[in-house]
C-alpha cells in the first residue's frame, strides 16, 4: 500500500494528530478511501500557500452572468409532481459570487458576521489556519455545498454542522478531532467527509474507510436519539372578555405517508419518518389540543377510515372526508392511498347540516367561459386538488357556521393555477353560503352517543342534566354566516392567492396570471363578498408554518369572517433555541414538515338576532 501513502510519512502530523494511514496498511483500499487519500495529499501539498483555492480555481472571478443562491432551490417533484416543500421566489438571493477563500491566513478565530452576512455562500475555505473551534453560528450557512477546515487545530465539530444539509464535501483533514457529532447524520447529500489525519474514534473511522461517507452519515442519523423535546408552544390570549359563544379550531397538514420519502426528507431518521410513528404523534397533538374543529390536509383514505375516524370517535369527534379526485379512477387498493382533506367536529356540540366537495379541476373544465381556454386544459385540469365544506349548527345556541378545508397546488411555476383554484373556491363558497342562508331550521338536536347503541351506559349512573336547545338562528344572506377557511394554500403574503382572500378582489391582469386566459376570471377579474382575515395576521404572525432546510415560511392559514368572529387566542411559535440544531421537519417531535395552527374565536353579538321558529318538542325526554 506504499503507493497509496501520502507524499510524506512522518509519525506525527503538524498539529499532533497521529498519522493513522499506517493503521490501515493491511486492508484493501476502496475507491472512496482512495479518493480521500488523494484529496488529503493535495491539501498537504498546498498547506504553505495562502488563498490557494482562489488561485487554483479562480473562484474570486466575477461570473459573467448572475446566479441564484444555490441549485438546491430547484423543485424536486414527488411521485405525482404535486407534493413538495413550498418555494417562494422572494426568498432566493441573487449573487454574482458564492465562494470565499480564507485559507492560509493564520486565523485563530472567525467573526460572527461571516455567518450572518454571507449566508448565501456555497463554498467556504478555512484550511491551513490556526482555528481551535468552529462557532456554532456556522449553522447559518445553509447554502454551503463545500466546507474545507483542514489543517487547523480543531478538537471538535459543533452539533450545528447538521444544519448544513446541502453540504456535499466536508473536509476536516489534519486536525485533532476525536469524535463526530450526531448532527452529521442530517447531511444526507454529503459525498465526501475528509477525516484522514485525525485521532478519530476507531469505529467511526472504520465505517468511513470500509463503507464510505454515505454509510457513516446513515449510521449517525439512525443512531440519533430523539433528544429532549422543545418547550411547549406558547398559548397567546388576545381577548379574555366574556362572549356569547366560543369556537376553537386546529388546522394541520400532516404529511401523507406516500410523500414522506427519503429523497425529500433524507435528513430525518427513518423511524421518525415512518407513518406508524408519525400518525401517533399527530393523533396525540389533536387529542391534546382538543379543539371543537380539526381540519387535516394530506390525510389518505385508509388513514382516515381505519385510524383517525376510529380513534377520534373516542374523543367525541365525527368526520367529513373526501380524497382527491384521482381516487375515482383507481382500483380500491390504490385509491385507499390517495390523500385528501378531512374536517372533524365535536359531535356533542355540533350538527352537520350539509357537506360539499369542491373539485377545482372538474368545476374549471365545466365552466362555459373556461371550456375553450387552452390554459384551463393544460394547467388547471391536471391538478386534482380539492376543498371540502361543512355546514354546522351549534346544538345549544342554534348558531350556524361554514367550515372550509382546502389544499392548494404547491408549484411556484403555477401561480396562475393557485389563483384560479382559490377563485373557484371563493366563488363556490359564496354560492353555498347564499343557499345555506335559506336552510330550514333543525328539528332534532339530540346528540347521538355510541353508548346508547352499544348498551354500555351504566344504569346506576346519575342522569345527565337536561340541556335547553335554542332554536336555529336565521341569516338573511350568506355573508352573515360565520365563516372559517383553513388549509395549506402554498402561498405567501403578497401573492395573488393571499390578495384575493384578504382584499376581496384581484384584477384579471394580476402578475400571477402571467397573461394567461381563464375566461371571466381574466376578463373581469376575481372577487368574493366576504370580509376575511388571517387569524395570525399582524404582530401575531407565525415565523413559519412550513419548516424544511430550503424553505421556512408561512403557507398555511386559518381565515375568518371579521363581521361575525373575533380572535381570542392563538398557538405561538416553536422554541427558537430548539431550532438552532434542527435543519427541518419532520423529526421525532414534529411529525410533519408543517406546523399545526390553532386559534380560538369568539362570536360577535348580532344587532338583530332573528330566530327560525321550529317545534323542538318537549325537552324532558331528551339527553345531550
Amino acid at each position: 500500500m506504499s503507493n497509496a501513502t501520502p507524499h510524506f510519512t512522518p509519525t506525527s502530523l503538524h498539529n499532533g494528530a497521529q498519522n493513522t494511514n499506517q493503521t490501515m496498511s493491511s486492508e484493501p483500499i476502496n475507491e472512496h478511501w482512495q479518493q480521500q487519500l488523494h484529496l488529503v495529499s493535495e491539501a498537504r501539498a498546498a498547506s504553505s500557500a495562502s488563498h490557494h483555492h482562489c488561485k487554483k480555481e479562480g473562484v474570486s472571478r466575477v461570473n459573467k452572468a448572475p446566479m441564484e443562491s444555490s441549485p438546491q432551490h430547484s423543485p424536486q417533484q414527488g411521485e405525482y409532481g404535486e407534493r413538495n416543500r413550498a418555494s417562494i421566489d422572494s426568498e432566493l438571493r441573487r449573487q454574482d459570487w458564492d465562494a470565499m477563500d480564507l485559507s492560509g491566513q493564520g486565523l485563530r478565530s472567525l467573526s460572527l458576521s461571516l455567518f450572518s452576512d454571507y449566508a448565501f455562500l456555497g463554498k467556504l475555505y478555512l484550511d491551513n489556519n490556526r482555528l481551535t473551534r468552529l462557532p456554532s453560528a456556522i449553522g447559518q450557512l445553509r447554502s454551503l455545498a463545500h466546507l474545507d477546515a483542514s489543517n487547523n487545530q480543531l478538537m471538535e465539530i459543533p452539533e450545528e454542522i447538521g444544519m448544513l444539509v446541502n453540504l456535499k464535501a466536508l473536509l476536516l483533514f489534519d486536525n485533532n478531532i476525536h469524535s463526530l457529532p450526531y448532527g452529521i447524520g442530517h447531511l444526507f447529500k454529503l459525498e465526501m467527509l475528509g477525516i484522514e489525519g485525525n485521532p478519530l474514534d476507531e469505529d467511526l473511522r472504520d465505517e468511513v474507510v470500509q463503507n464510505g461517507t454515505k454509510a457513516l452519515v446513515t449510521h449517525l442519523r439512525e443512531s440519533t436519539a430523539p433528544g429532549p423535546p422543545p418547550n411547549e408552544r406558547d398559548w397567546h390570549v388576545l381577548d379574555d372578555t366574556a362572549t356569547i359563544e366560543t369556537l376553537s379550531v386546529l388546522s394541520y397538514n400532516i404529511l401523507c405517508d406516500k410523500y414522506a420519502t427519503p429523497s425529500l426528507y433524507g435528513y430525518s431518521p427513518s423511524e421518525a419518518l415512518s407513518w406508524n410513528y408519525r400518525k401517533q404523534i399527530v393523533l396525540g397533538e389533536i387529542k391534546e389540543h382538543d379543539t371543537d374543529l380539526v381540519c387535516l390536509q394530506e390525510v389518505d383514505n385508509e388513514s382516515f377510515t381505519t385510524y383517525f375516524r376510529r380513534e377520534l370517535a373516542y374523543k367525541d369527534y365525527r368526520g367529513v372526508f373526501w380524497p382527491k379526485s384521482r381516487a375515482k379512477t383507481m382500483a380500491d387498493k390504490e385509491a385507499k392511498l390517495v390523500d385528501g382533506c378531512a374536517i372533524f367536529f365535536k359531535n356533542s356540540k355540533y350538527i352537520c347540516l350539509d357537506k360539499q366537495l369542491i373539485d377545482f379541476a372538474h368545476i374549471a373544465i365545466n365552466r362555459p367561459d373556461m371550456k375553450g381556454e387552452h390554459d384551463t386544459f393544460n394547467r388547471v385540469m391536471p391538478r386534482d386538488h380539492i376543498a371540502i365544506v361543512a355546514f354546522l349548527e351549534n346544538r345549544v345556541t342554534g348558531s350556524r357556521m361554514i367550515v372550509v378545508n382546502a389544499h392548494i397546488f404547491w408549484d411556484e411555476a403555477f401561480k396562475d393555477v393557485k389563483l384560479v383554484q382559490v377563485a373557484i373556491l371563493m366563488e363556490q363558497i359564496s354560492l353555498l353560503a347564499d343557499r345555506w342562508a335559506k336552510h330550514p331550521p333543525c328539528l332534532d338536536k339530540t346528540a347521538f352517543r355510541h353508548s346508547d347503541l352499544d348498551g354500555e351506559s351504566d344504569p346506576s349512573a346519575p342522569e345527565e342534566p337536561l340541556v335547553e336547545f335554542a332554536p336555529s338562528l336565521e341569516y338573511s344572506n350568506g355573508t352573515q354566516i360565520p365563516l372559517l377557511i383553513c388549509g395549506d394554500f402554498n402561498s405567501a403574503a403578497g401573492s395573488g392567492v393571499h390578495d384575493l382572500i384578504t382584499q376581496g378582489s384581484v384584477s384579471g391582469r394580476h402578475a400571477d396570471l402571467a397573461n394567461r386566459g381563464y375566461g371571466n376570471f381574466t376578463r373581469d377579474g376575481m372577487a368574493h363578498p366576504f370580509n376575511l382575515r388571517s387569524a395570525y395576521s399582524g404582530a401575531d404572525e407565525l415565523k413559519f408554518t412550513n419548516y424544511t432546510p430550503d424553505f421556512q415560511g408561512v403557507v398555511d392559514y386559518i381565515w375568518y369572517s371579521t363581521n361575525s368572529l373575533q380572535v381570542r387566542g392563538l398557538l405561538g411559535n416553536v422554541d427558537a433555541e430548539y431550532l438552532r440544531k434542527v435543519p427541518g421537519f419532520p423529526n421525532y417531535h414534529f411529525p410533519s414538515d408543517h406546523l399545526a395552527l390553532r386559534a380560538e374565536f369568539g362570536f360577535k353579538s348580532r344587532k338583530e338576532r332573528k330566530i327560525m321558529e321550529a317545534d323542538l318538542g318537549s325537552q324532558k325526554d331528551r339527553r345531550s
